[in-house]
């Protein structure tokens, strides 16, 4: 403890000694950590990443905070960040002994930007298989900046809390994991779609149900029969 009860400085180097000791015991106890790994300043490197971060530093409600989390995934100290259906679970090393518990909660996408976001991917089925190969097709990168389709969550779809002391909305290890999310994007792209709890197999059926209805109509015949999954997948060459 350093003067006046203020945590005691610690240099960069310092820290990351620190995260690495605070990694290796929790590896231990914990073989299947997923810690978020930076090298050099830059914490995202693809269109995925960058552009979570971007979208986060946007946010007015986020601007004094945000900025907070940075030098901690830089120097490592996101020991464990793992994404499931809408929930981000990680351990993040602090000026603390123990690394602190940080929960996040994202909502998932409403039935109406969800039906907005099927009816623009019907169009674009070719763009779409890109994107589940783990590409990033131009065509669809409106579906992530247009707020319309609000694929990338807003201050209000994102719920957060850290076993920390820090009294402040947003504390520096919560703002660290929102980075990592960037980090972890870059790394799987379809990590997103569980992010927002959405069934990426699911958004391709409902999107080739919506073409074969139009082709369908288009050609003055009615279908009142739902499609079968292996028989759209037979059809639009799908494995």
């Amino acid at each position: 403890m350093g003067y006046y009860g203020f945590p005691k400085y610690e240099s960069v180097a310092e820290k990351k000694e620190k995260a690495i000791r605070a990694y290796e015991k929790l590896k231990k106890k914990n073989p299947d950590i997923e810690p978020i790994i930076i090298e050099g300043r830059t914490i995202a490197k693809n269109w995925w990443g960058k552009s979570w971060n971007s979208n986060l530093e946007s946010y007015a409600d986020y601007s004094n905070r945000i900025a907070r989390g940075k030098s901690y995934v830089r120097n490592n100290s996101v020991l464990d960040l793992k994404i499931t259906k809408g929930i981000v679970k990680a351990k993040v090393q602090g000026s603390g002994s123990k690394p602190y518990e940080v929960n996040i909660t994202i909502d998932a996408l409403s039935s109406q930007k969800w039906a907005r976001v099927v009816e623009l991917c019907n169009h674009r089925i070719d763009s779409l298989e890109q994107l589940f190969e783990g590409k990033f097709p131009k065509a669809l990168e409106v579906l992530f900046i247009d707020k319309q389709y609000g694929m990338f969550p807003s201050p209000n779809e994102i719920h957060f809390n850290c076993s920390c002391p820090d009294w402040a909305y947003m504390c520096k290890h919560v703002a660290a994991v929102l980075y990592g999310i960037g980090a972890k994007l870059d790394q799987d792209p379809m990590l997103f779609f569980e992010l927002r709890n959405l069934d990426g197999q699911a958004l391709i059926q409902k999107s080739m149900e919506s073409r074969l209805e139009n082709m369908l109509k288009n050609a003055g015949k009615k279908s009142d029969r739902e499609i079968a999954e292996a028989d759209l997948s037979e059809l639009f060459g799908l494995e």
